[in-house]
């Protein structure tokens, strides 16, 4: 089975179901329990959660109860401290398969002094390191980033930095960058892509083309997408398997309740 990596927008109202692959935000009618999350994130060997503002952990919690209520070892997580500039906080929750992946380490990038207003991320990445043996590229990396809508441009560009500091911590090459980039329409222009120094240097590929939509609503936006570098980890992406999951399509949604789960269609991507 080859590990697959997701990032899924907000699921708003998670944390109301709780006293978060995102508070997590609060989504779906009276109970998290009825969310096709649990149904999403099965799909997924690793998943990237974002938007996650559950302060206590308790819907986390009840999440990793749904996912692993036939095998308490189905998923595991590793989740980062709330993040934020103000009292607005959020996380970076990844679940995935111990069976299919082994968790190695884990740091949060270090971006400034927020007090000082020297930071360069209203979410600072919260990077993890991975290992499986049923893939070509044997460690890899994964730094996830939801970028402020009115400073995507500068945070895009910013993750070349912490791809730099991912490669000197830990010696390697094979990274994903995933996540909520807000890389499309009016956050991210046309005439401005050849500034960011992630997209016009050739050792990054970008999995989701700009055309894409990954967005629920009725907008056309590639806001989400799927960087990787490294040699490994590049002849490892099985071809043509990145692409936005309409998961509303997928399980006959309405708009109502495709929304409630997520404004943003999961991205993922095979790894052989």
């Amino acid at each position: 089975k080859h590990p697959r990596a997701q990032q899924l927008g907000p699921c708003r109202d998670l944390e109301q179901a709780g006293p978060q692959h995102p508070s997590i935000h609060p989504a779906c009618p009276s109970s998290a329990l009825l969310c096709p999350l649990p149904q999403i994130l099965n799909r997924y060997d690793i998943a990237l959660i974002q938007e996650v503002r559950d302060s206590h952990l308790t819907a986390v919690g009840k999440l990793l109860d749904r996912l692993n209520q036939d095998d308490p070892n189905t998923y595991h997580f590793v989740v980062s401290e709330p993040l934020g500039r103000n009292n607005y906080k959020e996380r970076y929750l990844f679940v995935f398969r111990p069976d299919q992946v082994s968790l190695l380490d884990s740091y949060q990038y270090n971006d400034g002094c927020e007090p000082c207003g020297n930071d360069t991320f209203s979410r600072e990445p919260a990077i993890v390191k991975f290992s499986s043996p049923f893939t070509q590229v044997k460690e890899f990396a994964i730094v996830p980033l939801h970028a402020a809508p009115s400073d995507a441009l500068a945070e895009i560009d910013s993750l070349y930095d912490v791809y730099l500091d991912v490669q000197q911590k830990w010696d390697m090459e094979d990274i994903m960058l995933m996540g909520d980039f807000n890389a499309g329409c009016s956050y991210v222009t046309s005439s401005q892509w050849p500034s960011i120094r992630l997209r016009r240097n050739p050792a990054f590929w970008w999995l989701i083309p700009d055309i894409a939509d990954t967005t629920v609503k009725s907008t056309h936006c590639a806001y989400d997408r799927i960087v990787v570098a490294g040699t490994l980890l590049q002849e490892a992406v099985v071809p043509d398997s990145a692409v936005p999951f309409d998961f509303q399509a997928a399980y006959g949604l309405n708009d109502q309740t495709a929304e409630a789960i997520s404004d943003h269609y999961p991205v993922e991507v095979t790894l052989m």
